[in-house]
């Protein structure tokens, strides 16, 4: 088992009118041949926009866009007559499919938060779909909150400070702080807001038990991929 801890100060930075993004993977003028994908995770993108600002209509082809929104709101329009206004404790999938345009701004009362992941669908050219869905964040768990295709799944838990869960065992699993930080654990390090591992089981391995623990009130975003 290999563990990659990737800190939130070294991922690459876009800024534009109303904006800002982190990016965890190469992505447009930040290409890097070395971090262009994890799995099926092609883009793990930690969005601010201002009230009323945010990314016009542009379209995507064979991708699956999850979204998830940590403060604010987000409005959401696409080609195919969806629209939205998506919430914190809301999960947002849009399967771009065949092809979709889209536009997500930021609602009127001010900034907002959100995390967007993009994955390699199972197939391409299928219909493009939308949904989005409330998910019940059971306290101090970690929660599925949905399954994209046969691979991957999204969990998030929101953790009190002493708070610790356990990571799932899957192959692959890319584990993001999405706000508060982790404790020095038996990842040797601690994790602040930002921070992301990146764990990889080898098959036949003995999967060891891996356990965070919250030092503050603290969400955690964790994708688990099958092979």
């Amino acid at each position: 088992m290999s563990v990659e801890i990737r800190r939130g100060t070294d991922r690459y930075l876009t800024r534009g009118d109303g904006y800002f993004t982190r990016h965890s993977f190469s992505f447009g003028g930040h290409y890097d041949p070395d971090n262009v994908a994890f799995g099926p995770l092609v883009c793990h993108d930690d969005h601010r926009l201002k009230a009323g600002r945010g990314f016009e209509e542009h379209r995507h082809r064979d991708v699956e866009i999850v979204t998830w929104v940590l403060s604010g709101s987000l409005l959401h329009r696409d080609s195919e007559g969806h629209t939205a206004t998506v919430l914190p404790g809301e999960v947002q999938v849009l399967s771009a499919g065949a092809g979709v345009t889209h536009a997500e701004i930021a609602g009127p009362e001010g900034q907002v938060r959100f995390v967007q992941a993009w994955l390699t669908p199972d197939e391409p050219g299928t219909p493009p779909a939308y949904s989005v869905t409330p998910v019940d964040l059971e306290a101090g768990r970690l929660t599925p909150v949905t399954q994209v295709g046969r691979r991957a799944t999204l969990l998030v838990a929101r953790l009190g400070s002493g708070d610790a869960v356990t990571l799932p065992d899957a192959p692959l699993a890319h584990v993001f702080v999405a706000g508060g930080a982790l404790t020095r654990s038996s990842l040797a390090e601690p994790l602040a807001d930002g921070d992301a591992f990146r764990i990889t089981r080898t098959p036949d391995e003995p999967a060891p038990t891996l356990e965070v623990t919250a030092a503050v009130p603290t969400e955690l975003m964790v994708w688990a991929f099958s092979r």
